[in-house]
C-alpha cells in the first residue's frame, strides 16, 4: 500500500519558520514535491524536487523562503520554510509522481495545517 505521511505541521508568528516533512512508504517516486490549499482558494503549487536533487522548482510566491530537499534512503521529501507570512497560512499536502516536477501528481498525503499569526 502507498502512503505519503506528512509530519504535523504547526502555528508560528510571522517571520518564524517551520519543517515540514513527508515520508512515502510502498515504493519510491521520481518526483516528490508540495502543494497548499488555503481556505476558499484552490490547490496551488509550492515546490518540488526529482530523485537526484537535479530538477527542483519553487514557486514564485515562496521562493528565496522556502527550501525543498530530499533524501532517497529515508524515501522523504522536506520544505523548510522561514520569513513565514500569514498569507502563507494553509492546509500544505506533499505529493509524488513519476513524471516531472511540472507534474502530474499520482499520489496525495492528507494534509498538514500551518498557521502563520501576523
Amino acid at each position: 500500500q502507498v502512503q505519503l505521511v506528512e509530519s504535523r505541521g504547526g502555528s508560528v508568528q510571522a517571520g518564524g519558520s517551520l519543517r515540514l516533512s513527508c515520508a512515502a512508504s510502498g515504493r519510491t517516486f521520481y518526483v516528490m514535491g508540495w502543494f497548499r490549499q488555503a481556505p476558499e482558494k484552490e490547490r496551488e503549487f509550492v515546490a518540488a524536487i526529482n530523485r537526484s536533487g537535479t530538477s527542483a522548482s519553487v514557486a514564485d510566491s515562496v521562493k528565496g523562503r522556502f527550501t525543498i530537499s530530499r533524501n532517497n534512503t529515508r524515501n522523504s521529501v522536506y520544505l523548510q520554510m522561514n520569513s513565514l507570512k500569514p498569507e502563507d497560512t494553509a492546509a500544505y499536502y506533499c505529493a509524488a509522481g513519476d513524471s516531472s516536477v511540472s507534474g502530474p501528481y499520482d499520489y496525495w498525503g492528507q494534509g498538514t495545517q500551518v498557521t502563520v499569526s501576523s
